[in-house]
């Protein structure tokens, strides 16, 4: 095996132990907030390391324009379904009234 070869492999098996930590953490983290957290920074760092690791593999620069493009892709549609299930569960949360403070004196 080249250094390439072995490049790729250390890469690609890296970026899968962040995809498992972020499994576990969506299975085990106690609310909403806290599993979406784990879930979208591990696979997002999960995913750009493999990605990382497939660059030398690629043929030519069309190849790696479109891992780099599918990459950025997966980074804005997951910070975007992040925050809009993040706003759902915020938004279905009681609302705490604030009462104003009487003069008892």
């Amino acid at each position: 095996m080249n250094f390439w070869g072995v490049f790729t492999a250390f890469f690609c098996l890296f970026g899968a132990f962040f995809f498992i930590a972020g499994t576990v953490g969506l299975l085990r983290f106690p609310d909403v907030y806290c599993r979406l957290h784990a879930l979208t920074k591990a696979d997002n760092l999960g995913l750009g390391l493999i990605v990382i690791g497939l660059l030398p593999q690629t043929t030519d620069m069309y190849q790696m324009f479109k891992l780099l493009v599918i990459w950025m892709l997966v980074l804005f549609a997951s910070a975007t379904s992040c925050y809009l299930i993040a706003r759902h569960e915020f938004r279905k949360r009681p609302v705490e009234y604030e009462l104003e403070p009487t003069d008892a004196d």
